[in-house]
C-alpha cells in the first residue's frame, strides 16, 4: 500500500456500510494533493458497489480534517508545469471542486462523523455529506480565509442551505469557529454526541438507513437534493412519484415489506 493509499482507508465495519477514513493523524488529516485524488478514487470505487448501501466518512486520531497541508509543499500532479498562477489555480480547483459534487451525486447516503477539528476542506466535507454527527470536542473553522478567500469547495452554496443566509454570511465573512453545541443548535450538524460514542452513533444511524430498500434509499437521496432547487411543488412531487414507481418495481421492495410484517431484518438481493 502506497503512502497515498494509506492516507485514505476504506473498510466495511458493518453489513451494508462502507467507511472512508482520512488517515494522516500526525498531520490532523490535512490534505496533500495526492490525497484529494485518493479520496475521489475511494468514492468512485464505492459508487457502483451494491453492497455499500451507506458510507461513513471520518478521520483518524484527534481531528477530522485540518484543511490543506500547506507545509507539504507539493504541487498537484494533474497540473502541467509552467502554467501561470491563474491557469494553474483553475486546473487545481477543477479537481478539488469535484469532491462535494461527487458526494451529493453518490447513490449512497454519506454520514460524516466529525471527530475534533473540521477546517477548510474538512468543513466542506461535513457540509457536503447527507448527515453529519459531531463529537462533543469538535469544532468547525473557516480557515479558508488564510488563503485570502472565505468560501471554496461549495461552501457558499452549502452553508446557507444548512444554517440560513444570515448565519452563513457571518461564518463565511469571519473566521469565527463554531463549537459542537452551537453546530447542533444552528443545524450545521444533525446532533452532537460524546466523543467515545461517535462511531457507534454513526454506525447506528447507518444501520437504520441500510435496512431500507437500496433503490428506495438511492432515489430518496436523489429526490431530496434535486428538489432543493425544484421549480415548483408539482415538479418536486412528480420526481418523487417517478422514484416511487421505480423503487416499488424491485424485488427488494417486496422483501422490505415482507420483512417488516415478519419483524425480521431484510435480506436484499439487489434485484
Amino acid at each position: 500500500m502506497s503512502d497515498t493509499e494509506a492516507a485514505v482507508l476504506v473498510d466495511r465495519p458493518a453489513e451494508g456500510v462502507a467507511r472512508i477514513t482520512l488517515n494522516r493523524p500526525e498531520a490532523l488529516n490535512s490534505f496533500t494533493f495526492d490525497m484529494y485524488e485518493a479520496l475521489i478514487a475511494a468514492f468512485e470505487g464505492l459508487r457502483d458497489d451494491p453492497d455499500a448501501r451507506v458510507i461513513v466518512l471520518t478521520g483518524a486520531g484527534r481531528a477530522f480534517c485540518a484543511g490543506h497541508d500547506v507545509r507539504a509543499g507539493s504541487k498537484p500532479g494533474w497540473v502541467r508545469p509552467g502554467l501561470g498562477r491563474i491557469q494553474a489555480g483553475k486546473y487545481t480547483m477543477r479537481v478539488l471542486g469535484q469532491i462535494p459534487v461527487l458526494m451529493r451525486s453518490m447513490p449512497q447516503p454519506i454520514i460524516c462523523a466529525v471527530n475534533g477539528t473540521a477546517a477548510g476542506i474538512g468543513y466542506s466535507l461535513a457540509l457536503a455529506s447527507d448527515l453529519t454527527i459531531a463529537a462533543r470536542s469538535s469544532k468547525f473553522v473557516n480557515v479558508i480565509h488564510n488563503a485570502a478567500t472565505g468560501a471554496e469547495l461549495g461552501m457558499s452554496y452549502l452553508l446557507p442551505r444548512a444554517v440560513g443566509t444570515q448565519r452563513a454570511a457571518e461564518l463565511l465573512l469571519t473566521a469565527r469557529p463554531v463549537l459542537s453545541d452551537e453546530a447542533e443548535r444552528i443545524g450545521l450538524v444533525l446532533r452532537t454526541v460524546e466523543d467515545e460514542a461517535l462511531m457507534d452513533e454513526a454506525l447506528k444511524l447507518a444501520d437504520a438507513i441500510a435496512v431500507n430498500s437500496p433503490v428506495g434509499i438511492w432515489l430518496t437521496k436523489q429526490s431530496l437534493w434535486f428538489n432543493q432547487s425544484a421549480g415548483s411543488l408539482e415538479a418536486a412531487i412528480e420526481l418523487e412519484n417517478r422514484a416511487v414507481l421505480a423503487s416499488q418495481a424491485t424485488e427488494d421492495a417486496v422483501e422490505k415489506r415482507t420483512s417488516a410484517m415478519e419483524k425480521r431484518r431484510p435480506n436484499f438481493k439487489h434485484t
